[in-house]
C-alpha cells in the first residue's frame, strides 16, 4: 500500500512573502525529481490557480464547494504542470458557510483522506491571515513551511503564526509544526538582508533553508503565460532557486530521498 502524501501547508499572515509563487515552483520542483505532486489554491484571491492558466472566473466546482460538502476533492483536481485543486472567488465565503459546521476546522483534512494515498507531496497555498482557512491547512498537514521577505518587520511577525501552530497542536493536531523556513526577497548584497536570514537562523536553527530566493521580475512573467518560473525560464536563477529548495525538501525531514532515488 502506497505510503501517504507529505501534506505540507505554505503559511504565514503577512502577504506578498512568495507563498503563491514557493507552493508552485516547490510543486513543479519536487515533481521534476519524480513525485506526484498535488496543489491546493486555499486562497480566496485564486493566485496559485490563475497561475497555472485556470480561468477562475468561470470555474463551476472549486475548493469551497468540496470544504462545504458539494463536491469531492476528485471532481475538481485539473492537471496542468502538476495536480492542481483550484478555487474560485466564492472561496472568499467559506470561512462564514464553516463557522456553522460541526468540526469545521478538519473539512480539508476530511477532503484529503480520499486523495492521499494517490500522491507523494500535498502542497496547500494558503491565505494571508490566521483565518479558518489557514487553520484548516494547519490541521491537514504534516508540517508548515513559511515563507518569509528578509527584512525586520516579518520577521516578528512569526510570534503570531507560531501562537497560532502551537493552539492548533494543542488542540487539533498535536504532530504539526514548522519543518522549514524559506527567505525570500533575498539580496545578499545588503546588510539588512543578511541580518535578517542570521535572526531566522537564530531563532529557528537547521529549519531554516540553504536556498535564499532573491528577486527577479520572472516572478511576474510566468504566472502571466500560465506556467510556473521552472517551465517559463528553466534555465533562469529564479528556476535553480526553487530546484534547490525541491532537492531540499526532498531530502530533509518530509522528504522522499530515503530509499528512493531522484530523477
Amino acid at each position: 500500500m502506497s505510503r501517504p502524501a507529505r501534506v505540507l501547508a505554505l503559511a504565514n499572515q503577512k502577504g506578498g512573502v512568495a507563498k503563491t509563487t514557493t507552493t508552485l515552483n516547490l510543486g513543479v520542483g519536487l515533481h521534476d525529481l519524480g513525485a506526484r505532486v498535488l496543489a491546493i489554491d486555499l486562497d480566496p484571491q485564486s493566485n496559485l490557480s490563475m497561475s497555472q492558466g485556470v480561468d477562475v472566473e468561470s470555474l463551476t466546482l472549486g475548493m469551497y464547494h468540496v470544504l462545504t460538502g458539494r463536491a469531492q476533492l476528485s471532481e475538481i483536481i485539473e492537471t496542468r504542470e502538476i495536480d492542481l485543486a483550484p478555487a474560485g472567488i466564492e472561496l472568499a465565503g467559506a470561512e462564514l458557510a464553516l463557522s456553522s459546521m460541526i468540526g469545521r476546522e478538519r473539512a480539508l483534512e476530511r477532503a484529503l483522506r480520499p486523495v492521499r494515498t494517490l500522491y507523494d507531496y500535498i502542497l496547500i497555498d494558503t491565505p494571508p491571515s490566521l483565518g479558518l482557512l489557514t487553520v484548516n491547512a494547519m490541521v491537514a498537514a504534516d508540517g508548515v513551511v513559511v515563507p518569509v521577505q528578509c527584512e525586520y518587520l516579518s520577521l516578528r511577525g512569526l510570534a503570531q503564526l507560531r501562537e497560532t501552530l502551537a493552539q492548533v497542536r494543542e488542540n487539533l493536531n498535536p504532530k504539526v509544526d514548522i519543518v522549514g523556513i524559506l527567505p525570500t526577497m533575498y539580496d545578499g548584497r545588503t546588510i539588512h538582508g543578511r541580518e535578517a536570514v542570521s535572526l531566522l537562523q537564530e531563532s529557528f536553527g537547521n529549519r531554516v533553508y540553504r536556498t535564499r530566493v532573491g528577486k527577479t521580475i520572472r516572478f511576474a512573467e510566468a504566472p502571466v503565460e500560465g506556467k510556473s518560473v521552472l517551465r517559463y525560464d528553466p534555465q533562469g536563477q529564479a528556476a535553480r532557486w526553487y530546484r534547490h529548495l525541491a532537492r531540499e525538501v526532498w531530502e530533509g525531514p518530509m522528504g522522499m530521498a530515503r530509499g528512493r532515488k531522484a530523477a
